[in-house]
Formats: C-alpha cells, structure tokens, sequence
C-alpha cells in the first residue's frame, strides 16, 4: 500500500497533468496541506520526489513551481510513450496473456463502453472513463511482462505527465472518444489473437493520434493566449 507521501506526490501529479495546477504555478507547503487535510511532512517529502523526478523545480527565495514544458518536449514524451506502449503489445501478444488478464482487459471495454452510450459525459463519468482508460494501459504494459518496459512507461508518465495516459481531452466531441475507445477494441483483440504486428501497430497510431490533439489543443490555447494578451496592449480609443 503507498505510503501518505506516496498518495500525496500521485494526487499532485494527476491536478497537473489535468491542469489543475498550471505551468508555472507555485506550490507551498502549507496550502496543499491544508487543501488535503495532511501535515506538512509528508507534503514537503511529495513535493522533494516531484522535484528530483524533474516535475516541479525549487527555485530559492520562490520555492516550488510547476516546470513548464514546450510543445517540442510533450510531443517527444509522446513519440517515446507510442513506441514504448508499442513495444509492450507486441511483447503480450507474443508470450500470450493469462486468462485473469484476458479479463480484466475486457472488463475496461465493457467499462468505456457503458460510459460512452450514455452520451456526454458527466464530471463522475468523466473520471470513471479516464480510470478505465489508465487502467487499461496499464494492463496492456503489465502484459508485456518485460519490467523495464513498465518501468520506463511510467517513467514518461510521471515525468511529462502532459503527454501521460491520464491526460483526457475533454473539450473534444464524443465522436472522437468513441474513435479513442474503439482503438481499445482493436488493441485488446489484436493482443488476444496473438497477432503481434497488428498489435504494435494500432497501439503506436493509437498514442501517435492523442500526442496530435493534444498538439491541436495546445496550439489553439496558446492562440487564444496571444489574443487576450493583444486585446490588453491594444492602446484604448479615446472618446
């Protein structure tokens, strides 16, 4: 069972890949504590982890902020996380999964599946769908049985948690969701068939297809970004 400062360092990390807490912002000791209903300790030993994994940076007389990573670095976490998730269904479709997997694998589809009939979505379903979504990842990379490679999938998780398997695009259309899920399908059966190639395949276009809405929606925020900064330097008419 993960210690508090365990559980503390993940919730932190799921508010920024969701964000919650946006690039640049400040993280203090005593907020956070009081916001989790925690002591300071186990706060300050999460926000210690978060800085030597690379996540936030401790800047004297600041303290802690959120690093801000640029587009180019988010898209290279996907590039590597496609190939790695890639690598992972191949590896499970070769060695075969359990029966017990088998299961539970299917257990997420019948889960999306649910969730995703019901039409949009609301905040619960919303959390509900990205569990589904992390948890079936994580059952796909388990299922490589390769230590390493889940190692370094998580590693790209928690380092550039932008690009992780937790990040959900909400503001997108159902449609592209439902796209999304039905890629699950395909993975599932290609790693139950046994076919390794197809596998790889559709799990690589499937993380190579969210890094392009992710990189859609990064440019469409930051256009919007410059315009509201336009409009305040914009000099003001006078009547």
């Amino acid at each position: 069972m993960p210690t508090l400062s365990e559980q503390i360092t993940q919730q932190l990390r799921d508010w920024i890949s969701q964000g919650k807490l946006p690039p640049g912002a400040r993280l203090e000791e005593i907020p956070v504590a009081q916001q989790l209903g925690v002591s300071r300790t186990p706060v300050r030993s999460a926000l210690q982890m978060l800085s030597a994994e690379g996540l936030i940076e401790h800047r004297p007389n600041r303290g802690y902020t959120i690093k801000e990573f640029n587009l180019e670095e988010i898209m290279s976490a996907y590039e590597a996380r496609a190939a790695l998730e890639a690598a992972a269904c191949r590896k499970a479709a070769l060695n075969g999964v359990s029966t017990e997997m088998a299961q539970q694998l299917r257990q997420c589809l019948i889960v999306g599946d649910g969730l995703l009939a019901k039409g949009r979505l609301t905040p619960q379903q919303e959390l509900s769908y990205q569990q589904m979504n992390m948890d079936l990842h994580r059952l796909l990379a388990q299922a490589a049985r390769s230590p390493q490679v889940q190692k370094y999938i998580e590693h790209i998780n928690n380092a550039v948690p932008q690009a992780s398997s937790r990040v959900m695009r909400w503001e997108l259309d159902l449609g592209i969701l439902r796209r999304s899920h039905d890629d699950h399908h395909r993975i599932v059966a290609a790693v139950l068939e046994r076919d390794a190639h197809r596998a790889q395949q559709l799990m690589e276009e499937h993380v190579y297809f969210a890094g392009l809405l992710f990189r859609q929606s990064y440019l469409q925020q930051a256009a919007q970004h410059a315009a509201q900064q336009g409009q305040k330097k914009a000099p003001q008419l006078r009547r």
